[in-house]
């Protein structure tokens, strides 16, 4: 874990320029033609379960989680997880990963997708989609693609195409 003095807390309306050149910085200009980041696309993440990470007053991470349907079901897309390069390996991407999990807990979610590294996620109980019994709209590595069953209640024959969440 770190030790420095690190406030998680939600991201705010007035972080959005500051967050959005983190991701810059940790992604690149490519970040926008990915699959995940195209099923997000002019989807506001959901209310409550996107956390920032400050140090004094600088952003030096971020999380958000973004609603979807999951064929059909409720569910939510993590991403993207982001630390400033400057300050990796010290804990704070898991803190952010706990507090949003959490919070989506909390909040009555049940199922959370992401396409990421399988042994980092693997700590907060994140698992490979089994082949075939969800899909993205465009391409992804199937070894990346992992989903978190929250309540560990999903029903065996639930499945089916990720898409955006209507707007509300």
């Amino acid at each position: 874990m770190t030790d420095l003095p690190l406030v998680i807390r939600p991201e705010l309306p007035a972080d959005t320029a500051a967050v959005d050149k983190l991701h810059e910085r940790a992604f690149g200009p490519g970040r926008f033609a990915r699959t995940a980041y195209r099923l997000r696309e002019g989807v506001p993440a959901a209310p409550g379960l996107s956390f920032t990470a400050l140090v004094g007053t600088l952003i030096v991470g971020s999380i958000r989680l973004s609603p979807i349907l999951a064929g059909g079901r409720p569910a939510l897309l993590l991403g993207p997880l982001t630390v400033d390069p400057a300050f990796m390996s010290r804990g704070i991407g898991m803190r952010l990963l706990e507090r949003s999990i959490s919070s989506a807990k909390e909040q009555g979610h049940t199922l959370i997708f992401l396409v990421g590294d399988e042994p980092y996620y693997a700590r907060v109980g994140f698992k490979r989609v089994q082949d075939g019994r969800f899909s993205l709209p465009g391409p992804v590595d199937p070894a990346r693609f992992l989903m978190l069953d929250l309540m560990g209640d999903l029903p065996a024959e639930a499945g089916g195409m990720l898409s955006p969440a209507p707007a509300v």
